[in-house]
């Protein structure tokens, strides 16, 4: 079945890429290629077979995002964002799932994960209100994954949980105007004294130590992965994969340049552009099986239904936020050996780069936080993080 929606998925990319200038220049991706991956099965892939998904393993969903932020930076990122959710929805009560799921088994989910909200304890549940930021996706999507601070009777924190909101509990902000991954239209989200029942709540720390209410009822390997792993590797993988798309553009375009100054001559003939060429697609192919590697080592633990070594959790948080580095570092060799012409405004290696550098930001992409965390690892001292 993977096979099949990744088969489905690689059939939409030149049209995606066709899409890819307009939807930068929009800063929306249209609705015809979010149904048009929905129709694919590309959401349901991580999503639990009791509610239509397919369950597939996390590096196939890994590699079509790749593919389709190849093809279209802002479109791969929202689609990998988009997808994990459904993974992420599994680790919930059942009762979430069924509210999420009952009617229709496409419905989308979006995030904003950073704890600014301030939860307040009721009976049945708590009241919640925050502005939250960065939700990419967030206008297809009907509900929203969102962080927050339970607030004890002095006012001070006392715990750490992500809510499962409606969309008819929330508004949506346009705030987006952004240097790049333009089209992912990552606006805020407002809450303002929404009652969220129990059921629709999750701890942060009981999902870091894999102890989720949702194991449950989904049963198969995927849902005893590790959020700091399969979250992260969703982000990482729509960076590398714009880069992956920048290399082949780069080549294309380079083939048959002329350069027009340093002597003149054939642009393939240069050296220093074929120690390029072959530095970035190194750095690419490093970043890529590095993070695959993690991740079937960590599923064929599940599968075993042994426990991960907190070894290789941390080895996976230091290999996916070096390939995200390492993709940063491939796009900026490319990009400053294409010459004049990259720096147009609209040039596909010029948004490739935007894109990239964009993504590169996000929180589970912060490199010195997760080498450290494997440091301290290594050295034998304690580290307590949600992202690993």
């Amino acid at each position: 079945m993977s096979n099949q929606v990744q088969a489905a998925v690689r059939e939409l990319l030149p049209q995606l890429a066709e899409r890819a200038k307009s939807v930068d220049e929009k800063g929306r991706i249209p609705d015809e290629s979010i149904r048009e991956l929905a129709e694919a099965g590309l959401f349901r892939m991580l999503q639990p077979r009791r509610f239509g998904g397919t369950e597939s393993e996390p590096w196939r969903f890994y590699e079509s995002i790749r593919e389709i932020a190849g093809a279209c930076a802002s479109t791969g990122w929202v689609a990998g964002i988009l997808g994990v959710h459904s993974w992420h929805l599994g680790l919930f009560p059942e009762t979430a799932q069924r509210e999420v799921y009952g009617r229709d088994q496409d419905t989308l989910v979006c995030s904003s994960y950073a704890p600014v909200g301030r939860m307040t304890p009721v009976e049945g549940g708590y009241e919640v209100s925050g502005r939250w930021g960065f939700s990419s996706g967030c206008e297809f999507a009907s509900w929203g994954l969102l962080g927050g601070l339970v607030v004890g009777a002095e006012g001070k924190p006392v715990d750490f949980m992500t809510v499962l909101i409606p969309r008819q509990d929330y508004e949506i902000s346009p705030v987006w105007d952004s240097m790049g991954l333009r089209g992912t239209a990552s606006d805020d989200i407002v809450v303002e004294g929404a009652f969220i029942p129990e059921h629709r709540t999750m701890r942060n720390f009981d999902q870091a130590q894999l102890r989720t209410p949702g194991r449950k009822v989904n049963t198969g390997p995927l849902y005893r992965m590790p959020f700091g792993t399969i979250f992260t590797s969703a982000v990482t993988a729509a960076v590398i994969g714009i880069v992956e798309g920048c290399h082949r553009s780069y080549v294309a375009a380079m083939r048959d340049r002329i350069r027009l100054s340093l002597g003149g001559g054939r642009f393939v003939e240069d050296q220093f552009a074929q120690v390029a060429v072959a530095r970035a697609s190194s750095e690419i192919d490093a970043a890529v099986l590095q993070t695959e590697r993690n991740v079937r080592e960590m599923y064929e633990c599940v599968v075993k239904n042994e426990s991960i070594p907190m070894e290789l959790r941390l080895r996976a948080r230091r290999d996916q936020v070096r390939g995200t580095e390492r993709a940063i570092e491939a796009i900026d060799i490319l990009f400053k050996t294409a010459g004049g012409n990259s720096l147009r405004r609209g040039h596909v290696l010029e948004r490739a780069w935007r894109d990239a550098h964009a993504g590169s930001l996000h929180v589970a992409n912060d490199v010195e936080r997760g080498l450290s965390m494997y440091g301290r690892g290594t050295f034998g001292l304690t580290v307590e993080d949600n992202l690993i």
